[in-house]
């Protein structure tokens, strides 16, 4: 729905930069079990229920799991998935219908109807877990099911991101026997209508999938199945792909990692790299309860001392960019206001800053992050953050670091003064890259309620359909984070699979929301 054409680009599939060769080969359709590909990341689910995730749980969920529509390899707008189609039927952009499939079943059996993708969505709402993704359906307000294949969603905002919504994980179907309405399903099983179905699973170490033969929808599947084995030590998975254990990477490599899969070594081992364009963020999130963090001249001080510059050098060695904004290049809004605040980082504005307030001894606060979600880079992102801020004498700075579950309980339940986020798209639209930070339950556990973007920004944007014409408001809207600083953006890098040389499809296999979609994946075989 964008207008430009680098925009329709890179906020659409993301994924470009095929650095895999394989003239005059053919996919292996044999389902020889022996030949099962096996996938490594680092990003393990923290739950099998949708209802209860909003983070790196989506990239299995997109394989288990079905939505009414979807975003195919290379679209930059949802597609038809359970839905035969979908559309707004008023100009308003407040009452969204959608026609079923027929026939459709999840793999329990049971039908997926109207009634079904009502009680998947309405679930959501009506557990809003803390850790769920109910923040994305705060402008729906009812469903109604006027006939078996008929949906309605009726909207209390006019909302042309809500497709969006609907194409994300977020908005997974469930089967209504299964999926209590009212609480989070305990057991170690999926039942979804998904490409694949979860043929057994253990808790941090794998999940195997397994073809799902009732499944009708967009995936064109090139294989039988694959294993997904994770991963709390980045370099384990490298190792384990080097010896043939595994055939694919993806999620969690470092930058030193990265270029250690692209060197000649590498590639006499067997080993090559797809390169997929930037889609991963990571930010500074400053938490208001505490009572240094909560002034904003500290937060302003931070903002001020940070080098982008040397976190991309020395730390992810080119694999980056430094991010100025919180939309992303190359997604329309894009803009430089933390760079047109505070320019390069200068000690000496700081110090003023800081003085100024009041603030004449130096700050004493503790950086959170997690260990096992984004990377063995992420530790030393934090200890050159740490290096930074301490050589001003104006900071001291305590780093900790925790395992993904404990630390997103940390930071939900507000323990953290300054911790660390990545952020990859729930859909392509700038609006993910504003809406889910703001709001008293937002995605990152800290309340912040800029009234102008949420009373006007926001809903102004979203009466439009088509979304480049909302570029003023976001443009807007990220003046605002900027001038309060309750987000630092860091930097925007790239995403990188490592394959084994007899793997194809891995160019194609990442979606909108950067979760591997399974099926593009299949083993080469020789003429």
């Amino acid at each position: 729905m964008f207008n430009r054409t680098r925009c329709l680009q890179i906020a659409a599939a993301l994924a470009s930069i095929s650095l895999l060769a394989g003239c005059g080969l053919f996919s292996d359709d044999s389902g020889d079990g022996a030949k099962r590909i096996v996938v490594g990341t680092t990003s393990a689910p923290s739950t099998l229920d949708p209802a209860a995730a909003w983070d790196g749980s989506w990239e299995l969920y997109r394989n288990v799991y079905q939505t009414l529509l979807a975003f195919p390899t290379g679209s930059t707008k949802p597609q038809p998935d359970a839905a035969q189609n979908c559309e707004f039927t008023d100009s308003a952009n407040e009452s969204y219908r959608c026609t079923l499939r027929k026939g459709l079943k999840f793999s329990n059996g049971e039908p997926l109807d109207a009634k079904a993708v009502k009680h998947s969505l309405d679930r959501i709402k009506t557990i809003n877990h803390k850790f769920g993704p109910a923040g994305l359906f705060k402008t729906l307000d009812k469903i109604e099911t006027p006939d078996p294949l008929t949906v309605v969603f009726n909207l209390n905002a006019p909302d042309a991101t809500f497709p969006y919504v609907l194409g994300s994980p977020a908005a997974s179907l469930v089967a209504p026997k299964d999926y209590p309405a009212d609480k989070v399903r305990g057991d170690a099983r999926i039942t979804g209508s998904g490409p694949y179905v979860l043929s057994s699973y253990k808790e941090g170490q794998e999940a195997v999938l397994g073809r799902n033969e009732t499944y009708s929808g967009f995936a064109n599947r090139r294989n039988d199945g694959v294993t997904i084995r994770y991963f709390s030590d980045s370099k384990k998975m490298v190792a384990a792909l080097k010896e043939k254990e595994i055939d694919a990477t993806y999620r969690g490599l470092s930058a030193a990692e990265i270029k250690d899969l692209q060197s000649p070594a590498s590639h006499n081992q067997g080993v090559q790299v797809v390169e997929n364009v930037g889609a991963e963020i990571r930010y500074l999130i400053f938490n208001p309860n505490d009572p240094q963090v909560n002034k904003l001249p500290v937060r302003q001080a931070i903002a001020q001392i940070i080098d982008r510059g040397a976190i991309v050098s020395k730390v992810y060695q080119g694999t980056a960019e430094p991010l100025y904004s919180m939309v992303p290049k190359g997604v329309v809004g894009h803009k430089t206001p933390f760079y047109d605040l505070y320019g390069n980082a200068d000690a000496k504005k700081a110090a003023k800053i800081l003085k100024d307030a009041g603030i004449t001894q130096p700050v004493e606060l503790t950086f959170w992050y997690t260990t096992d979600r984004y990377g063995a880079s992420t530790a030393d992102e934090f200890t050159e953050i740490k290096r930074q801020l301490d050589e001003t004498n104006l900071f001291k700075v305590n780093l900790r670091g925790q395992p993904w579950k404990t630390f997103q309980e940390g930071y939900k339940n507000g323990q953290y003064p300054v911790f660390g986020r990545g952020w990859f798209p729930d859909f392509p639209d700038p609006d993910n890259f504003i809406a889910p930070f703001v709001g008293k339950e937002n995605a990152v556990g800290t309340p912040y309620e800029p009234t102008v973007i949420l009373n006007e920004l926001l809903p102004k944007s979203r009466k439009e359909g088509d979304r480049a014409a909302g570029v003023k408001e976001f443009e807007q809207a990220q003046q605002i984070f900027a001038q309060d600083v309750r987000l630092l953006p860091l930097w925007q890098g790239k995403l990188y699979v490592g394959a084994r040389e007899d793997i194809a499809g891995a160019e194609r296999s990442l979606d909108p929301q950067t979760a591997m979609q399974m099926w593009e994946l299949y083993r080469k075989t020789s003429w």
